[in-house]
């Protein structure tokens, strides 16, 4: 179940979930929410959607996806993959 917290961190970003129509995309899986953050969102995003779901639930969502197949590592952005590797490697493990 979802919080009010990420739901209206959903509906206030609304524009990285262009793909979705409005009444869906809330119901986005928590993979792709942080991998959409991640590629797409500005800092201030990212510094939200951490403090929200917390530094090691993103890093671990993050890791599994990436981890999962090539296929999913494909889908983020090179910089953000090698950013969010780092950073994660750092203050969440």
């Amino acid at each position: 179940m979802r919080s009010e917290a990420l739901k209206d961190f959903i509906r206030e970003h609304a524009v990285l979930f262009w793909y979705s129509p409005d009444d869906k995309a809330e119901t986005v899986s928590d993979e792709l929410l942080v991998e959409t953050v991640l590629n797409y969102g500005d800092m201030h995003t990212v510094r939200r959607l951490l403090k929200i779901m917390g530094l090691k639930k993103v890093a671990s969502i993050f890791f599994y996806s990436i981890n999962k197949s090539e296929r999913s590592k494909n889908n983020y952005h090179e910089l953000a993959l090698n950013y969010f590797t780092l950073l994660f490697n750092r203050y969440a493990q």
